[in-house]
């Protein structure tokens, strides 16, 4: 059964009033609009045609956030920082307005006294509200919101306080980020009992998209990597958040699994995150491979990134929530390994190279376009 074309989705969004989620909206109505081509939509190529997702035009947009600069301003500044087209922002300014209106306070905030179930239950509501005077077919949410440092403690960080509310509501959940979310011990045994799918962590869009194809290629090769390192320059929100060391040890980690899955096993180096606020949206990567050749030649590749984060990230936010939501119209529930073209951090038993992780994405839209259950 496919979505219908009268038939409206919702994507409640975490962080609903940053940088990539204001692209994700901004893009979904540009490409929706015929005013731009959907580039870096897997969704929107021909092997997806059929899956019955939900089109782009049935897509309502809302969220929480704990920022209050609205969202057609905040497209004006993306717009001047050269992510979002020159004038895009004008053309999609009513798409924009009915998103922030749609925008709920998020927290905790400091001095927020509330407990942690009082505040699930009260973005709990604030989910279930949208999608009942929507009257949604269904919503998803997802985390788009800046890393944070990995728990000290038994408390819920806000991302799991939030993917405890998606579960509560009974939405699909996606967590494009490094934080914890679905992956605190205390919230294992409701996510796989809820009756919902949900998918990954850390959602890939640079420097470890190339390492997912790189990674394999020497090891297919028999080429000995001897040490692996890289180096990350960025600005924006993400730059600030990944200045904590812990935060940025979260954002590494599925850097170096990736290495590890690739090549059966970690080499030397690591990687360096800097915050370069100049750059604004904008980063640069570099890695510096050094490998061993025949009869032990000593070489060395060496990969420079540039790119804008958000309009990298915002494609892939659209893509998996229209496959999330057509999951949950098939039936589907529990973790999504098939989903791990789109992760740094995919679900237990997906592989961490991309070719076979795109076979895997084509294998579950064929299973979408059969009807799933």
């Amino acid at each position: 059964m496919s979505a219908g074309p009268s038939r409206r989705f919702g994507v409640w969004l975490i962080g609903a009033r940053g940088s990539v989620a204001t692209t994700a909206i901004a893009g979904c109505a540009a490409v929706a609009a015929g005013l731009h081509p959907p580039s870096g939509m897997v969704t929107e190529t021909e092997p997806f045609a059929t899956a019955g997702l939900p089109p782009l035009t049935s897509l309502v947009f809302g969220g929480h956030d704990t920022l209050d600069c609205p969202l057609p301003k905040r497209a004006e500044h993306l717009a001047a920082g050269g992510v979002l087209p020159h004038g895009l922002p004008g053309a999609v300014r009513g798409e924009l307005a009915a998103a922030d209106r749609e925008i709920r306070p998020g927290g905790p905030q400091p001095g927020d006294g509330r407990a942690q179930d009082e505040l699930i239950a009260a973005f709990t509501a604030d989910i279930q509200d949208f999608v009942r005077r929507h009257v949604l077919a269904g919503a998803v949410v997802v985390n788009v919101a800046s890393t944070e440092a990995a728990p000290r403690d038994d408390r819920l960080p806000a991302s799991s306080l939030y993917a405890a509310a998606a579960l509560r509501a009974g939405c699909p959940y996606i967590n494009f980020t490094p934080s914890t979310g679905l992956h605190h011990p205390s919230l294992q045994h409701a996510a796989h009992t809820a009756g919902v799918p949900f998918a990954g962590r850390d959602g890939k869009t640079g420097q470890t998209l190339l390492r997912s194809v790189l990674g394999p290629m020497f090891r297919r090769r028999a080429l000995d990597v001897r040490a692996w390192s890289g180096t990350n320059l960025l600005g924006g929100g993400d730059g600030a958040a990944l200045a904590d060391p812990a935060a940025a040890a979260a954002k590494n980690a599925g850097k170096e699994r990736v290495l590890a899955d690739t090549l059966g096993a970690v080499p030397e180096g690591e990687v360096h995150i800097d915050d370069v606020p100049a750059l604004g949206d904008w980063k640069t990567a570099w890695d510096h491979i050094a490998f061993d050749g025949f009869l032990g030649a000593r070489m060395t590749l060496q990969t420079t990134w540039q790119g804008c984060d958000s309009a990298l990230a915002a494609p892939l936010v659209l893509d998996l929530s229209r496959l999330l939501l057509r999951a949950a119209q098939a039936g589907l529930t529990g973790p999504r390994p098939e989903l791990a073209f789109y992760f740094k951090d995919p679900d237990p038993g997906a592989c961490a190279d991309l070719d076979r992780q795109y076979e895997a994405l084509l294998g579950f839209a064929d299973r979408l376009r059969d009807g799933a259950a």
